[in-house]
Parts: C-alpha cells; sequence; structure tokens
C-alpha cells in the first residue's frame, strides 16, 4: 500500500500553530494518529484564533432577518384609503394636466382645474404604483402635460385640493382604472 506525507514547514516567527494529523485511507473523518506506514499524513494550519473569528460571524440568517426588517418599513410607510381620503366624498374633475410623476408607492397627476369662482387651482391626484399602471396599460408618455382629463375619485379627508383617482377618461373617450387595489378604497361601487 502507497501512503504519502505531507512535509509540514518549520513554524517562523508569529506563524500559527502546526497540528499533524494522520488520515488512514478509507475512512471517513480524520482523528490524530501517529505518522508512520500505511497513514496519509495532512498538516492544518489555522490558528485557533482564527477559526474562533470565524464561528463569531453573523450567519446568512441574521442578514435574512435585516432584510426582512429592512424590507418591513416601506411596507409600513404605506397608508390604507381611509387613513387619508374619505368614501363618503366622490368627485369629478374636469382639468388640463401640469405635472405626473410616477414614483413609488403611488404615482401622482397634478391637473389645473378651474375653480367654481373662475380662478385655476392644481390637484394632486393619486395614482396607483407605477408597476400597476404600466401593466393596465399607461407609461410615462401615456398622460403628457397639456391633456385634458376627466378623473373620478374620492376627496382628501383634510379638504385640501387632493384626492384619490379611481378612473382617468381621456379626450379620445379611453378609460383607465388607475386606482391602487389592496387599500381598502371603493372602487367596487357601479361605474355611471
Amino acid at each position: 500500500m502507497r501512503t504519502r506525507h505531507a512535509a509540514a514547514a518549520a513554524p517562523g516567527p508569529g506563524a500559527p500553530a502546526v497540528t499533524r494529523m494522520a488520515v488512514k485511507p478509507g475512512r471517513i473523518g480524520s482523528e490524530p494518529l501517529p505518522v508512520g506506514p500505511g497513514a496519509l499524513s495532512v498538516t492544518r494550519t489555522a490558528a485557533p484564533a482564527a477559526r474562533s473569528a470565524a464561528m463569531n460571524r453573523p450567519g446568512p440568517v441574521v442578514f435574512l432577518l435585516l432584510a426582512l426588517l429592512a424590507g418591513a418599513v416601506p411596507a409600513a410607510a404605506h397608508h390604507a384609503f381611509s387613513a387619508e381620503f374619505d368614501a363618503d366624498r366622490p368627485l369629478r374633475l374636469v382639468g388640463t394636466v401640469s405635472k405626473t410623476e410616477w414614483i413609488n408607492p403611488h404615482s401622482w397627476i397634478h391637473v389645473d382645474v378651474e375653480g367654481e369662482d373662475g380662478e385655476i387651482v392644481t390637484w394632486a391626484i393619486e395614482c396607483g404604483a407605477p408597476n400597476a399602471l404600466l401593466r393596465r396599460g399607461l407609461n410615462k408618455n401615456s398622460v403628457p402635460v397639456g391633456t385634458e382629463l376627466v378623473i373620478d375619485g374620492f376627496g382628501a379627508k383634510n379638504g385640501s385640493n387632493t384626492a384619490n383617482a379611481r378612473d382617468v377618461t381621456f379626450p379620445d373617450g379611453s378609460r383607465f382604472f388607475v386606482g391602487s387595489s389592496g387599500t381598502g378604497a371603493p372602487y367596487e361601487r357601479q361605474r355611471q
């Protein structure tokens, strides 16, 4: 039977401790054995301090927990429909687009609407997430500045010029559902 012996270099100043171990062929695992005929000699040079430092590092489970907690912060910032808008205050606005914002968690359309007194008032209209609007057939270029829109939605509880849109109707008559889903909004009402 052939044997192999690994030659161990003499440790220099500041070098880690060297342990000589023998591994018997055909055996699973290793155990300290005297080096001799019929054994394979293996030299292990990992310092005990390095091994214990590696064992004290945070593992994948810790990183997974941190990632889950980090994802919970933006989700907590997202609000339910009823936190900001009044389901008993439906409204219809006709106005001209002055600005659009395709940002998460909601897209916004800013519309200039002529008030009852003849003055132009800018309304901020909250829509669904950009990804949801893309799936419904809209994109950043679908609502250019200057387009006249009819917006059906619900006004803000605080009475500001902010609304949550349900439907947006374009000048050609095409109508898109732009509301957020899963927010508790009363979108189940019959459309008129």
